[in-house]
């Protein structure tokens, strides 16, 4: 719940944004400025550009320089919710002042840089009875929806291997802290988009028990890990095999999912984070992250799906703005947190696991 009176559900719940660079501006504030739930109260950045076009794109926002700005207003009295998505250096300090100062908190991947803060943070949110959430917006995927509805129709039979790719072709590094070997920025691939195959295949699969991993820098000029692969051994038998990559001349599938009586292939990715960037918006009631027949998934076994095996399976269509819907629901005592730290933290586990795999070439115990 969060820190102020309980509020009608006419009334949106007020949100405070920290960051409007790539997450802020392209994910969060067009996903809270689309849900009726809520609104984009404030923003917090120090780039004078950035600033002008959170005016521009939110008009009637209040933006500041930086989060204490927002403390020193007494945010739990004028906000019901603070997003964190500046650098992932700052999650763990912002995320801490947001919960101490009385505000509920969504941060975006990964939540910390170790499964031991963000326990931290878990704990201190559920000492102040307050929700922290981890935006995994990558669990509304129109990929990784499908996929799940195949599982639990039971269409593949038991799965014995899931195989996860988030490739790029991007030959020279773009700079920035994103790729910075810097550790404390805890920049790299493994860390950055590692977060969303490994969060999807233990949300699929369950808990990880061993991981083996390598993991590499490609690029001249490039300072972080832009080449890693992960072999997870889950609990229940299942072996994901999970590649992010920025140095893909040839991108493979998107998904590949073999089961004892059928397999399930899935090339290119969910459509919605291409259209944020173009600028398009969800709207309540209109047709949002849908992609054409053309690339659906083919379910089936003997042939490649390259050369006709299998049969299309419509996608079902993404949807990002559901994660911020259940927050709000969360928020007011009608839903569940969808992402909990105690998730971001398991999937913390293995990417920790991965580093030190990559590092002493060993397979790591869970």
């Amino acid at each position: 719940m969060t820190g102020t009176d309980p509020r009608t559900p006419r009334t949106p719940l007020r949100v405070g944004l920290v960051g409007y660079g790539l997450a802020g501006s392209v994910f969060h504030a067009p996903l809270i400025a689309a849900s009726e739930d809520l609104v984009l109260a404030a923003v917090t950045t120090g780039n004078p550009e950035r600033a002008a076009e959170a005016r521009a794109a939110h008009p009637g926002v209040r933006v500041v320089t930086s989060p204490e700005e927002l403390w020193e207003r007494g945010a739990a009295d004028e906000l019901d919710l603070v997003v964190v998505a500046s650098p992932n250096k700052t999650h763990v300090a912002v995320a801490t002042a947001a919960l101490e100062a009385g505000i509920p908190v969504v941060v975006d991947k990964p939540l910390a840089g170790t499964a031991a803060e963000a326990r931290g943070l878990a704990a201190l949110a559920e000492e102040r009875g307050l929700l922290l959430s981890v935006f995994q917006n990558r669990r509304w995927d129109n990929d990784f929806l499908t996929l799940r509805r195949l599982l639990d129709e039971d269409a593949l039979g038991e799965v014995q291997r899931f195989e996860s790719r988030f490739e790029r072709w991007r030959p020279q590094p773009k700079g920035g802290w994103r790729e910075s070997g810097a550790p404390e920025e805890i920049g790299g691939l493994l860390y950055d988009l590692g977060s969303h195959v490994v969060d999807q295949a233990l949300v699929l699969f369950g808990p990880a028990v061993s991981v083996y991993a390598e993991s590499d820098v490609r690029r001249p000029g490039a300072a972080a890990d832009d080449d890693t692969f992960l072999a997870v051994t889950h609990a229940n038998g299942v072996r994901s095999h999970l590649y992010v990559s920025a140095t893909t001349a040839q991108l493979g599938p998107r998904f590949r999912v073999l089961g004892q009586r059928a397999g399930f292939v899935k090339y290119g990715l969910d459509p919605q984070e291409a259209a944020l960037r173009e600028g398009l918006r969800p709207v309540p009631g209109t047709v949002w992250g849908m992609e054409p027949e053309e690339l659906w998934g083919r379910l089936g076994s003997g042939e490649s799906p390259l050369t006709g095996g299998g049969t299309p399976v419509p996608s079902l269509p993404g949807a990002y703005p559901a994660y911020y819907a259940a927050v709000a629901a969360a928020l007011r005592g009608t839903g569940e947190n969808p992402v909990t730290a105690h998730e971001a933290a398991a999937a913390l586990d293995v990417l920790e696991a991965a580093k030190r795999s990559a590092r002493e070439g060993i397979t790591v115990a869970l």
